[in-house]
């Protein structure tokens, strides 16, 4: 060792002269515009060589100087070089900065992983030799007041301490197990001389998400102090001078901000003029500046990411400002427009209730493009299909969500009478459409999206399946387009009786894409018996076991097409009278019908269930004054909507439908001590939305009461007093039984006569979405699912998230069980508490993840659930070890139950990430370099495939 102790110390080697890389034996690593951060606050150039020259010092003092150790060394600290500056720079923080500890940390932690574990224990002595040294040696340094920033105009100033430590006070206040002073230990850490504003905004808050893990209540922590930088860049722009506030001085400021904030909007042409002329004294009065620290760090980036109003790349919204906008933007045509805006306002500050994207981006701006789904069928001719493609795009300009219906287009082979050729079928079709949801990109706000529908009979139906795939001709592939197949009962039925199915073109049979049914059954068969006297010009057979089995492999391994069930979409919707579901949405829980001249539109939002349950279970006077408010604010996006094309315009105030979901569902069932594989959670998803349903359907009559019925009433499953939970009877009717529990235990037939007697001012209430990304701000579970991990990184489009279960971390704290071993093991086992032998068995039921839940029981509470809801839920599957036998039982057990739609299916990896700590990994601007888990795409590691996992930052359903 005396070789290591001679040498210069690796923080000068760093700082130093420039020494040749190929002289210490490396390559050299190219690292422009990085700087290290010495101990005494100093900033040099940062110089990837010098860490060569440390670790072949290292090598060389365990291993000895012989020319064959040279050599050996020489290679060993070229590929250790390359792995610690690849590190350093995937981490750096926006100031392109390395604290000199975290250059020895990697090295560290690089001679580990290569398993140089000698070397690795001298380096670590060495480092704390060193440490002691300069204790006893107590060297003068400058301290965090003695540094100076860099003002906007270049000039440096004294560093204002004590306003940063007011700042972290103020974070921590009122917060349960985090400490100020760890905070700002490790922020004066990474502080330097000259250092710019962003920079000292950007270091406490880096500080406190390294903690989240051991702490939930640092997601909080790290949001307030994003509070602060977003706070001093909004009043900046807006008095256009430097300017920031505390937290206490912004509760007085929020009125005077909201004003200039306003006025600057409409200069700017962002906000719509018509919120100006609001009583803004009233509205102003009307601000709760202190909701501004209900959030996680996670949903408030998100916010400042992606729906925050900005002019030249600078936010000027802030929290409280952005749900008044979108609260103004809804209450336009109301008649006291102040006092609803007020009530709208409050609702979704809250977080008991939050619209849908598209309604937050838009609603009080210029172009209140509102909705959140369309739904279109594509019509048999070139004029159709290149109409359907154009409308694909001026729908997602917008932040719309399409689903099309390739049914009616005829297939390969098909005759073409204008040109006496034949078809090419749909898949060339698709391909066009699967490009322009990629150039349409929504302002870079998210990636344009579509799925496309078609029925199981299509004679295009096997190349169909074959669209996600990663090998084959890639001019008949659509890697980026959802996919589902739109199929009906009677497929099933020949599946479990192991009959064959025949394929055919849609121009041959121009009816069968109208029909559902005992009708569909009758007239397929004809054409079959058509078929078999060779009377049909294009046409196959098969069997439809081995057509499932095939659906199945390829849902399995490309992720698509998912499963939709045609029957019991249209048998259960209530507007049959004037129309068919030919498909679902991009999301498969919207089933509206579709014709050549309506595009179906859908206005989404969600209840957050664990804001309305308390131990003793729901409550149910607040969900119904919830769900009323949100009721009148989803009815109306109807009228402000911005419509890009005719057919949604005409289609929509026709018949209004809405989809108000639930999302929060996994938190309301650990609040109640429920675990998700029980009977219990079952029955609590049946209670749950029974309730939601009654006052859904209940405000809508409500509303018809006040502003009139909906267009195309007459004739309705409504106006005949046939309520969701009533359309069961349709559904086994055409089925010969269901097997569902059909019980229920709120007044439905005073209901149901309110419905015949006052009518109904929406064709459609009820649809549970994703929320992928509205649930993140809300700092809840994602809609209906079950917890993916108790720990683990989330990977969306504002970055990379710690995400630690804050009520496991509090029922381990109770029982003392909450460490950082604890820590370690969640790590260790993907999150996961099963494995676990300190945790207690009843904590393990609870707290499984998806992948430890059986899918029935997803299957069971979902029924449930379908049973209230006249549209469909974003049922996501999670097999952990699918099979054939697996799938098979899932999917079938699924259309047993009378579901509408599921949507992916979510299965493990083979390989997982890192047992690495998250510490100093998380976040936009230190993105892991493993993230938990894929994307819906291949993952190449998978023996027989993958289908979709979670985490993909350009996944609809992750967002």
């Amino acid at each position: 060792m005396s070789l290591l102790h001679d040498a210069e110390p690796l923080a000068a080697q760093l700082a130093g002269p420039p020494v040749s890389s190929s002289a210490a034996g490396a390559r050299e690593a190219s690292t422009p515009g990085y700087q290290l951060i010495r101990r005494n606050g100093a900033v040099t150039p940062f110089n990837a060589s010098k860490i060569a020259v440390a670790l072949t010092k290292a090598f060389l003092a365990v291993e000895g100087s012989s020319a064959a150790a040279s050599r050996r060394v020489h290679d060993i600290v070229a590929d250790l070089t390359e792995q610690i500056v690849a590190g350093l720079t995937r981490r750096a923080d926006a100031g392109r900065t390395f604290h000199i500890e975290d250059v020895q940390d990697q090295v560290e932690l690089a001679l580990m992983r290569g398993e140089h574990h000698k070397v690795a224990r001298a380096y670590v002595l060495y480092r704390a030799d060193r440490a002691r040294e300069r204790a006893a040696a107590k060297p003068i340094a400058a301290t965090a007041s003695a540094l100076r920033m860099k003002g906007s105009d270049g000039t440096l100033v004294p560093l204002d301490e004590a306003r940063l430590a007011a700042v972290i006070g103020e974070a921590t206040a009122g917060l349960a197990d985090v400490s100020g002073d760890a905070i700002l230990a490790e922020t004066r850490r990474n502080l330097y001389d000259g250092l710019s504003v962003d920079e000292l905004a950007l270091a406490p808050i880096l500080a406190a998400r390294t903690l989240i893990e051991r702490e939930p209540n640092y997601a909080k922590v790290s949001a307030r102090l994003l509070l602060d930088k977003m706070r001093r860049e909004a009043l900046s722009f807006l008095a256009g001078r430097p300017d920031q506030a505390t937290q206490a001085e912004m509760a007085r400021r929020y009125p005077d901000y909201f004003r200039a904030y306003l006025q600057r909007g409409i200069e700017e042409e962002l906000i719509d003029p018509e919120l100006g002329r609001f009583d803004l004294a009233r509205i102003v009065g009307a601000l709760l500046p202190e909701r501004d620290l209900q959030f996680d760090y996670l949903g408030l980036q998100t916010l400042y990411d992606r729906y925050f109003l900005h002019a030249r790349g600078t936010r000027f919204e802030l929290p409280q400002a952005f749900f008044m906008r979108v609260a103004m933007g809804l209450a336009l045509r109301e008649v006291d427009r102040e006092g609803q805006a007020i009530e709208f306002y409050r609702l979704l500050s809250s977080f008991d209730f939050m619209a849908s994207t598209p309604t937050l981006f838009n609603a009080g701006t210029l172009r209140p493009q509102l909705s959140s789904c369309f739904l279109t069928t594509v019509a048999d001719d070139l004029d159709g299909i290149f109409k359907a493609i154009r409308d694909n795009a001026l729908l997602a300009k917008y932040s719309g969500g399409l689903g099309n219906d390739w049914t009616p287009v005829r297939g390969l082979g098909a005759h073409i009478k204008g040109t006496n050729g034949e078809s090419q079928g749909v898949v060339p079709f698709l391909k066009v459409a699967n490009d322009t949801a990629i150039a349409v990109n929504q302002g870079g706000k998210r990636k344009g999206a579509v799925c496309a529908y078609l029925e199981t009979w299509h004679i295009d139906i096997e190349e169909f399946l074959d669209l996600r795939k990663n090998t084959g001709d890639d001019r008949r592939r659509t890697h980026d387009m959802n996919t589902a197949n739109w199929v009906p009962d009677l497929f099933l039925q020949r599946i479990e009786a192991d009959g064959p199915w025949t394929l055919f073109s849609p121009d041959e049979t121009p009816d069968l894409h109208d029909l559902y049914g005992p009708a569909f059954k009758t007239t397929y068969e004809a054409y079959e018996a058509k078929a078999a006297r060779g009377e049909m010009k294009v046409s196959k057979q098969v069997r439809a076991l081995d057509l499932w089995r095939r659906m199945l492999t390829m849902l399995f391994e490309t992720g698509h097409p998912w499963v939709t069930f045609k029957d019991p979409c249209n048998l259960r919707s209530p507007q049959q009278h004037i129309g068919v579901v030919h498909s679902s949405n991009l999301c498969t829980e919207i089933t509206l019908n579709t014709r050549a001249d309506e595009v179906a539109v859908c206005n989404l939002g969600s209840v957050n269930l664990l804001a309305h349950v308390t131990p003793d279970g729901l409550d149910r006077a607040r969900l119904a004054r919830t769900v009323t408010t949100a009721m009148r604010m989803l009815d109306n996006v109807i009228d402000i909507n911005f419509y890009t094309i005719p057919e949604a315009r005409r289609s929509n105030l026709r018949h209004r439908p809405v989809g108000l979901g639930i999302m929060g569902f996994q938190d309301a069932l650990q609040a109640l001590r429920i675990p998700y594989g029980s009977e219990a959670a079952v029955r609590f998803a049946d209670e749950s939305m029974e309730a939601v349903s009654f006052h859904a359907i209940s405000a809508s009559v409500e509303l018809a009461a006040e502003r009139g019925r909906y267009p195309s009433f007459e004739g309705s499953l409504w106006s005949k007093g046939i309520l969701p939970i009533h359309s069961l009877e349709l559904l086994a009717q055409a089925r010969g039984g269901l097997d569902l529990d059909r019980s229920s235990t709120l007044d439905w037939e005073g209901l149901r006569a309110r419905v015949v007697a006052t009518g109904m001012r929406n064709s459609n209430t009820m649809a549970i979405a994703p929320t992928a990304t509205i649930s993140n701000i809300c700092g809840v579970s994602q809609s209906i699912e079950p917890a993916y991990q108790n720990l683990f990184v989330k990977s969306n489009m504002s970055g990379d998230f710690t995400v630690v279960n804050a009520f496991l971390v509090r029922e381990l704290k109770e029982r003392g069980l909450w460490d950082e071993v604890m820590v370690s093991d969640l790590k260790y086992y993907d999150g996961s508490v099963g494995q676990i032998d300190r945790i207690p068995d009843d904590l393990k039921a609870l707290y499984a993840t998806a992948f430890e839940i059986d899918a029935v029981w997803l299957i069971e509470a979902a029924a449930r659930r379908q049973k209230w809801i006249d549209q469909a839920q974003s049922l996501n599957l999670y097999v952990a070890n699918p099979s054939g036998r697996k799938l098979d039982e899932t999917y079938r057990l699924a259309w047993k139950r009378g579901l509408k739609t599921t949507y992916y299916l979510r299965s493990r990896s083979a390989t997982h990430v890192e047992k690495s700590t998250l510490k100093g990994t998380d976040g936009k601007l230190n993105a892991v370099s493993t993230v938990v888990a894929a994307a819906p795409v291949i993952v190449p590691e998978m023996v027989l495939g993958q289908a979709c996992s979670i985490n993909d930052p350009d996944c609809e359903a992750c967002q």
